[in-house]
């Protein structure tokens, strides 16, 4: 298992442009509540899981299986 940036430059330099606007929180989400803090909750949940392989909710991160 490995967690990785997105290997899209540009989407990587919006997502985190988002993150210092919204102060560490998903700037894909409206509310600045603990669960969506960068790493969110809900990649970390993901990450957790053997099987999942893919992207967090707003493409910052990949994570690979192997």
């Amino acid at each position: 298992m490995a967690i990785k940036l997105n290997e899209d430059k540009e989407v990587v330099r919006k997502i985190r442009e988002g993150l210092i606007e919204k102060g560490g929180y998903c700037p894909c989400r409206i509310p600045r509540t603990k669960e969506y803090k960068c790493m969110c909750e809900e990649f970390r949940k993901q990450i957790a899981d053997p099987d999942f392989e893919g992207y967090c909710h707003c493409m910052l991160f990949y994570k690979t299986k192997g």
